[in-house]
């Protein structure tokens, strides 16, 4: 039967990546919109998981890739901003470590995975359904996390993966059913509720407005990232 799973973080990748088809990761601020501004420019990500700066400069050297560096530290580079990948070259290939996205994207093994946010909703669940074939499509809003690394549920992830969820018309897990109604339930409120979430306050606060203003755009992209051998290129 085809289905739709939905599941949080870490566990919840592990929990869903043999179960189903395909993968959707959701990271609304700001993993998954810089990956879908970066693959709309034909360009790709190599995810990284946050930490170590030297293997991160070691592995985009491997990689033949251009290392992000961090948000606040970027200075007109390349970040996970993605206001800061607006005009990122075609054919780039960029490194973007993230605590969130990135890692989650990782560990998806052999099950197909897709990045998704509100840009590009639709197009990632047209890509899912031609990857699920029939099959059941998992969707992991990717959380943020607490100081002691614990899971901390964010509402734009919940929005963002109710509206790939929506997007998908199949049959819901309850877990699904609550994500998809949130994000039906939200309307024209979603730029508000986001904007004063934790996630949103703390960009906004921290000087970082147009990212939170890219990640709010609706429908605006027709890109559907998909990781293929260790980078996300258009499905």
């Amino acid at each position: 039967m085809t289905l739709v799973l939905a599941e949080w973080g870490m566990a919840g990748v592990e929990a869903l990546r043999d179960r189903v088809a395909v993968l959707v990761i959701v990271d609304v601020l700001s993993f998954s919109t810089a990956v879908d501004v970066v693959v709309s420019r034909d360009a790709a990500v190599v995810p990284f998981p946050h930490g170590d700066d030297s293997a991160a400069r070691q592995a985009a050297e491997r990689a033949g890739a251009v290392l992000a560096r961090p948000r606040r530290a970027a200075g007109g580079q390349f970040s996970l901003s993605p206001a800061s990948l607006l005009e990122i070259p075609a054919g780039t290939r960029l490194m973007l470590p993230s605590p969130n996205g990135s890692r989650l994207s990782l560990a998806g093994a052999g099950t197909p995975v897709l990045a998704g946010c509100l840009r590009n909703a639709a197009a990632v669940a047209r890509a899912a359904l031609g990857l699920a074939r029939g099959g059941t499509v998992g969707v992991v809003p990717a959380g943020e996390r607490w100081p002691d690394g614990g899971l901390r549920p964010a509402i734009e992830d919940l929005l963002g993966a109710g509206a790939v969820i929506d997007a998908l018309a199949l049959p819901c897990s309850p877990e699904a059913q609550v994500a998809r109604d949130a994000w039906r339930a939200a309307g024209t409120d979603l730029p508000r509720l986001i904007r004063e979430s934790v996630s949103g306050r703390e960009l906004i606060d921290g000087g970082f407005p147009r990212d939170v203003d890219l990640a709010l755009e609706q429908g605006v992209s027709s890109s559907a990232p998909r990781l293929i051998e260790g980078a996300y290129r258009a499905a």
